[in-house]
């Protein structure tokens, strides 16, 4: 059953995803059922008695779940219906992953209290700085837009929905908001992993793969937000520090765990 919901969740992102902006009302209504679905069908699979199913393909789902929300929420506040088209179509690939591949279920028994609130950190981390790299890719649509209005207008409704954005400050504003509270959340995932490894997960902080990009990750960002108040940056040099700490912070979980998993069929936690 599960299964079901997963495809059906998907179905209904990629047809909010393709219907035109005007259709506001039945992509508001579609993108929540979806929501939803997916979400009440990932709580199921990821949760069991005195267990947790972990895996790059489950926390890249949980991690779009709450990327379709903070989409859903911000387009309320903003007019930001192009992000949609981003955001959707990424989150209907994500949704059936765990089909494919189910991770493992790691016991919870003689784990630490805070071993569930580190993941749910985790994710929220991720799910912020996943919009905040969609939005850094919209704003670079955006500003290459800017140098073509005078020619005659292509790529339908969203060119039209980019026309429609905010102004590039504005989106520039909400895009340091982001990142300053995905970094903060980031902050803590870090602290939490390091500083209390064994309590967490039953073994000594080690170095590996997943420690050393997300360290990295953390660094980038950290530098763009001190780069920010002290020096001024914005612009182009704000979306390459955005998109490069996204992509770092990308291969610290879901790819190293995708190698280990998929590759080299490790079962880890």
């Amino acid at each position: 059953m599960r299964t079901y919901f997963f495809i059906l969740a998907a179905l209904l992102y990629l047809i909010c995803a393709i219907l035109p902006s005007e259709r506001r009302v039945p992509i508001s209504i579609g993108t929540v059922i979806g929501w939803l679905l997916h979400g009440g069908a990932l709580i199921s699979d990821m949760f069991a008695v005195d267990a947790v199913r972990v895996g790059f393909a489950v926390m890249l789902s949980a991690t779009m779940w709450v990327s379709v929300a903070a989409y859903w929420l911000e387009n309320r506040n903003f007019s930001l219906d192009s992000l949609r088209v981003l955001v959707l179509p990424v989150a209907a690939v994500a949704v059936v992953l765990p089909s494919m591949f189910p991770g493992n279920m790691v016991d919870l028994i003689g784990k630490s209290d805070w071993f569930l609130g580190h993941i749910a950190i985790s994710i929220l981390a991720y799910s912020t700085l996943t919009i905040a790299a969609f939005h850094a890719v919209l704003m670079v649509l955006q500003e290459s837009r800017l140098h073509t209005r005078s020619r005659p207008l292509s790529g339908g409704w969203f060119a039209a929905a980019l026309d429609r954005l905010p102004a590039l400050l504005t989106m520039e504003k909400i895009l340091f908001r982001l990142i300053g509270f995905g970094f903060v959340l980031l902050t803590l995932t870090v602290l939490s992993g390091v500083v209390f490894s064994e309590q967490l997960f039953g073994k000594p902080f080690r170095w590996d793969h997943k420690t050393i990009f997300t360290l990295l990750s953390w660094g980038l960002f950290g530098l763009l937000l001190a780069g920010r108040r002290w020096q001024g940056w914005r612009g182009r040099t704000a979306l390459s520090f955005t998109l490069t700490g996204f992509a770092i912070l990308l291969l610290a979980y879901v790819g190293s765990r995708f190698v280990l998993e998929v590759v080299l069929h490790r079962v880890l936690v």
